[in-house]
């Protein structure tokens, strides 16, 4: 019980500090010292969709203790739209303060390259809000082969779009946060697949000696 308890505390904490430490440090940030409000809100709101791109698979894959595999599910479809909100006031609040900028990247004729990977997750991130709304139309099978796809894109370019950034984030803080977000969507995709591979493994045994 007390094996449990401390597990449970030790993964609150740890997803805690993954999220407080960034967004610390990027609010304290020196490059944030003569900026405007607008700008620094549209630089927030990207470390935040960064922290709920950690979030997310959680919630998706059941790993939080505590919360239970269906509501976490619910829980995830309602961080979904507050993820879109908070891209969309990046992308929003930098157009505000540098239009040409903003227009170069989503022509992807900017010279910066992470200013491609941060338009290729938008867009993906786009889609998948727009697939969500017909999820009920869709098979199973459909749903959650494009879903799965398009959050692998959404959480790739996002990860490198701010890695390639020198900016408001610091860069430990910033690194840890994008290797947890890759390495809990990765186990949320591949968990599924595990399992079904270990229900048919179950009832199909393999063949006894001398049987073809």
């Amino acid at each position: 019980m007390r094996m449990h308890m401390a597990r449970t505390i030790l993964i609150w904490a740890v997803l805690a500090l993954a999220i407080a430490v960034p967004l610390a440090f990027a609010a304290t940030s020196e490059y944030l010292a003569w900026r405007s409000p607008i700008y620094i809100a549209a630089g927030l709101a990207g470390v935040m969709a960064l922290c709920l791109a950690l979030v997310q698979p959680l919630l998706a894959g059941g790993y939080l203790p505590g919360l239970p595999l269906l509501r976490g599910r619910r829980l995830h479809r309602v961080i979904g739209p507050v993820l879109v909100a908070a891209v969309a006031i990046h992308v929003a609040g930098l157009w505000i303060t540098s239009p040409p900028d903003v227009i170069d990247a989503l022509l992807f004729r900017s010279p910066t390259p992470f200013s491609a990977w941060g338009v290729i997750a938008m867009w993906a991130l786009f889609a998948t809000a727009f697939l969500a709304l017909f999820r009920r139309r869709l098979r199973p099978r459909v749903w959650r082969v494009a879903h799965t796809s398009l959050v692998c894109v959404v959480v790739i370019g996002g990860v490198v779009h701010a890695l390639l950034i020198e900016g408001t984030m610091e860069i430990w803080s910033k690194a840890a946060l994008s290797a947890l977000a890759v390495a809990t969507t990765a186990a949320a995709v591949a968990d599924p697949w595990l399992r079904a591979r270990r229900r048919s493994q179950h009832h199909d045994p393999q063949p006894r000696n001398g049987e073809v």
